[in-house]
């Protein structure tokens, strides 16, 4: 295994693992304090990195334990993740009442999201955010690959299923 720098090889993480973060705690003071101690925890733990396989994959792990800790001994209000991630380009709608409607589904599905349950909410943000793949989801959430296929498939049934209600 190549040398770990924390500059290059831990820092460049850190949006990575504010997005996650976020997706947990659903706050974005809370998510930035989780990145800042997942980043300490991972700078003190700087002698046994030789013997981490993914430096990523662990600090994902570091990072959403926090995030879990965190939730479960705060009570915190649900924020919505507003301005955190756009995933589309509403530059090409033809018009602006089709790029209007295009945000609002947007963040109708944000929400819908954020209802989940961790797990599957997880899952769903390393999946398909993220672009992880289903072994590194499995091994951040300390999970099975199978477990990893089925929180995400009920994750997309879920929000699919009450898109379709709203929009009735």
């Amino acid at each position: 295994m190549s040398i770990v720098s924390f500059q290059n090889d831990i820092l460049p993480l850190k949006n990575e693992l504010y997005r996650l973060a976020l997706r947990i705690t659903m706050n974005r003071a809370e998510a930035e304090d989780v990145v800042q101690e997942t980043l300490i925890k991972v700078w003190n733990r700087r002698n046994s990195w030789d013997a981490i396989d993914s430096m990523e994959a662990f600090c994902l792990t570091v990072c959403r334990n926090l995030a879990l800790d965190k939730q479960r001994h705060k009570d915190y209000q649900v924020e919505s993740l507003d301005n955190s991630i756009d995933p589309t380009d509403l530059s090409h709608g033809s018009n602006p009442e089709e790029q209007a409607v295009q945000r609002n589904r947007v963040e109708v599905v944000k929400r819908l999201i954020d209802q989940l349950p961790e797990k599957q909410r997880t899952c769903m943000q390393l999946r398909d955010i993220e672009g992880k793949s289903y072994r590194d989801i499995a091994a951040i959430m300390n999970i099975t690959e199978q477990q990893v296929k089925v929180n995400i498939f009920r994750a997309r049934q879920t929000v699919k299923e009450r898109f379709q209600q709203l929009e009735q």
